[in-house]
C-alpha cells in the first residue's frame, strides 16, 4: 500500500522536526532551558552573545554560577520548590554577570517544562535586561522623596491639587491649620478640604479653581477648618506646569494665617 504523508497529500511540506529549535534559537531575547536539577540544557544565540567567554561553556552548568552571591541560595531554593510543587513561578529580578563585565539586573520570565505525565522536568527562562529602567526608577524615587521632604519641611501650609481639583498632597503645616490628617484631605476636592467663605485681592473678589488653573493669584481669604471654624489667611495660588509639554497639571495653594 502506498503511504503518502498527509502534508504531501495536501500539497504542502511535512513539518520539520527542528522548527521549534529554530524558533527558540531565533528569539530576540536571551532564553535558556534547564533540567530538573537546574543545569542549563539549551541556550539561544542571544544568550550566548551575552555570556562571558572567560566563564567557559554555559550549557552544562548551573545558572546560579552567574548570579550575585547573595541571590544564589534563595533563588536555587525557590527553583527546587517550584519543581517539587509544580507551581508556575512568578516573574523575578536577578543580578547576573554578563559580557559587559558587570552585574546587570534582569527580569526572569519563567515557565515550567513538563513531561508526558504533566510533572515538571525543568524550566524555560526568558531574560529581559531592566538595568537602565531600574536606575531611572531609583532616580525618580530619590527625586520624589527629596521633594516630599522639602514639602514637609515648609513652615507655611501647602496644599497641592491635580488638574481636576482633587487634593494630592497636604504638608504637616496645612494639616495642623485645617485640623485634619493627610489621609482625610487626600482625594478631597479643594473646595471641600479648604472651603472658602470670602476672598479679596487686587485681581478678583472670588476664588474659583478654574481661575487658579489659569494664572497665579494672591489675596486674603476666610476659610473653614474641619471643625467649621473660620480662619483668616493670606492665600497664594500658582498653577503647576508639566515640565516638557507645559500643560497645566495642578495648582499649589500656600496659606499663611493672619
Amino acid at each position: 500500500m502506498n503511504r503518502t504523508p498527509l502534508a504531501d497529500q495536501n500539497g504542502g511540506s511535512p513539518p520539520k522536526a527542528n522548527d521549534a529549535a529554530d524558533a527558540f534559537d531565533d528569539l530576540p531575547l536571551p532564553a535558556i532551558e534547564m533540567d530538573s536539577s537546574g543545569v542549563v540544557t539549551r541556550a539561544n544565540r542571544a544568550t550566548l552573545a551575552l555570556h562571558p567567554p572567560e566563564r567557559g561553556e554555559l550549557v552544562g552548568k548551573m545558572v546560579w554560577d552567574f548570579m550575585a552571591a547573595d541571590e544564589k541560595d534563595p533563588s536555587f531554593a525557590a527553583y527546587c520548590e517550584s519543581i517539587e510543587t509544580g507551581a508556575e513561578p512568578e516573574v523575578v529580578r536577578r543580578s547576573l554577570y554578563d559580557r559587559s563585565g558587570k552585574f546587570r539586573t534582569y527580569e526572569l520570565y519563567r515557565k515550567l517544562t513538563r513531561g508526558e505525565t504533566g510533572a515538571p522536568v525543568g524550566m524555560r527562562v526568558i531574560f529581559v535586561d531592566v538595568t537602565d529602567q531600574g536606575k531611572a526608577l531609583e532616580a525618580a524615587n530619590r527625586t520624589r522623596l527629596w521633594l516630599e521632604s522639602i514639602l514637609e519641611s515648609v513652615c507655611e501650609a501647602v496644599l497641592v491639587t491635580d488638574s481636576v481639583g482633587f487634593i494630592r498632597e497636604a504638608n504637616p503645616a496645612s494639616q495642623k491649620l485645617l485640623g485634619a490628617s493627610e489621609g482625610e484631605l487626600a482625594g478631597m476636592l479643594i473646595e471641600e478640604g479648604m472651603p472658602v467663605v470670602s476672598y479679596t485681592s487686587s485681581q478678583r473678589t472670588t476664588l474659583h479653581f478654574t481661575c487658579s488653573l489659569e494664572s497665579p493669584s494672591r489675596g486674603v481669604a476666610t476659610i473653614l477648618d474641619r471643625a467649621q471654624k473660620q480662619i483668616e489667611v493670606e492665600l497664594s495660588t500658582s498653577p503647576i506646569f508639566e515640565k516638557e509639554s507645559r500643560s497645566t497639571i495642578g495648582v499649589v495653594y500656600v496659606l499663611r494665617p493672619l
